[in-house]
């Protein structure tokens, strides 16, 4: 009967030893199944932040190659508008010569050429003056409430690359002042 029970005592020592060790190995898998899953949850961030990093860079290099010919704009402009400007200094009898066609055909051309690079003239004359294109450099009185705010002259053409603003127009702005009012300050 000793030996019997020594026998079942021994068998439970090894239900025991071996159910801890079935235990330890499942603790082990979890173990190794967390890791796993540890080291992809990285790696699917880490690919997220990689993948992030290559579209920003992708579109800084859009942005770059779209403005980089701004400085190189920034000294042609004047000269270009310096070309338009001297056309307004022509008297009639000039008006068919060789050299005045060959002016405003080269104008043309540097239109077309700026046009083609994504440079746009911002138009102005008779439109509401806009604080984001124009840069008002003086102003005239005007009796008529409806030219209020509006364009009376521009003086320096301005410039938009794409959707940018590079040069603002400067321009001359209606100011309305009511002559009732005027006369009785």
């Amino acid at each position: 009967m000793q030996s019997q029970k020594n026998n079942e005592q021994d068998q439970q020592k090894k239900k025991i030893k071996n159910d801890e060790a079935i235990s330890n190995k499942v603790n082990a898998e979890e173990k190794i199944t967390q890791g796993c899953e540890e080291i992809e949850n990285k790696y699917k961030r880490a690919l997220a932040d990689y993948q992030n990093l290559m579209k920003q860079a992708a579109q800084e290099k859009i942005e770059i190659v779209r403005y980089a010919n701004e400085n190189m704009l920034y000294q042609i402009l004047p000269v270009y508008d310096n070309l338009k400007i001297s056309l307004n200094h022509i008297n009639s009898e000039l008006d068919q010569s060789g050299w005045l066609l060959g002016v405003k055909h080269v104008i043309r051309q540097f239109k077309d050429v700026l046009s083609q690079l994504g440079v746009e003239e911002i138009e102005t004359f008779g439109l509401k003056f806009d604080h984001s294109i124009m840069e008002a450099i003086d102003k005239v009185m005007t009796d008529d409430k409806k030219l209020n705010d509006t364009v009376a002259k521009e003086m320096k053409s301005g410039y938009k690359l794409k959707d940018k603003v590079i040069s603002p127009a400067k321009v001359i702005v209606y100011e309305y002042k009511d002559k009732k009012t005027e006369e009785h300050t």
